[in-house]
């Protein structure tokens, strides 16, 4: 029995994504199988997952605010700069 997985993405980055898997001769759902299918045969992420050089000093600074006793988000705050994260990423690499 298949299992459906739904994500929600900003418009541009799903344009922009199935553009590219289309020019690869995927669609979308192909594309998420094959990420999904890399994942469990590496037992990870299947590509380096890093911070790009210029957040390292932002994230050095959170972690030691955090120790100090500051709190971080609420849940709608995390998702909301999850949400702005990705979406910078997206609109970084065109």
């Amino acid at each position: 029995m298949a299992k459906t997985i739904q994500v929600r993405v900003d418009d541009k980055l799903k344009d922009t994504a199935d553009l590219l898997f289309e020019s690869l001769g995927l669609d979308t759902s192909t594309a998420v199988r094959m990420f999904l299918v890399a994942a469990i045969e590496t037992e990870g992420i299947p590509f380096a997952v890093m911070h790009r050089q210029n957040r390292d000093t932002e994230i050095l600074e959170s972690i030691s605010r955090r120790k100090s006793g500051e709190r971080f988000y609420s849940a709608d705050e995390f998702l909301e700069n999850m949400r702005v994260a990705i979406a910078e990423v997206a609109y970084d690499s065109e």
